[in-house]
């Protein structure tokens, strides 16, 4: 009986010491995970750095709004970003086709002269705001297209 007991302490104590065992290397093994990757609102330097970019990133928006520039050095007259993108890119390619085709047929430099330059409403739509300012990207973007084909770009 008595060497019963002693089995039964013995298989008592060992699975204590395996269950401490593995209690303790999760907690080794949770404790380094979160030393690696802190959690984010805990991480004041991260907070910091993410508020100072947004507050930049928004002063350099002002500024462009306020001294009409944006990055692609078209002005900026208004309007949505995807109508603005959508006449910049059609302008651009249709100057750059009417350039091309006067300069292989030896014709002078006039943009004004192209029937697409004057309508500037190709790839237009209603649902992307006021044509006007449609208009005034598309020709702007034109001028460009135009010289870069002319010149043979």
């Amino acid at each position: 009986m008595e060497m019963k007991l002693i089995d039964f302490k013995n298989k008592i104590a060992g699975t204590l010491f395996a269950l401490a065992l593995l209690f303790g290397i999760g907690l080794a093994g949770n404790l380094t995970a979160n030393a690696q990757y802190p959690q984010y609102p805990n991480d004041r330097y991260r907070r910091d750095r993410d508020y100072r970019d947004y507050r930049n990133q928004r002063r350099d928006d002002d500024w462009r709004r306020r001294n009409n520039r944006s990055n692609d050095n078209y002005p900026d007259y208004g309007g949505s970003y995807n109508a603005r993108q959508t006449a910049l890119n059609a302008g651009y390619n249709e100057g750059m086709k009417a350039g091309r085709d006067d300069r292989n047929h030896n014709r002078r430099f006039e943009f004004r002269d192209e029937g697409a330059y004057q309508r500037a409403t190709k790839d237009y739509n209603s649902r992307m705001g006021d044509r006007g300012t449609y208009m005034a990207y598309f020709r702007q973007a034109f001028q460009t297209g135009y010289r870069d084909g002319y010149q043979g770009y």
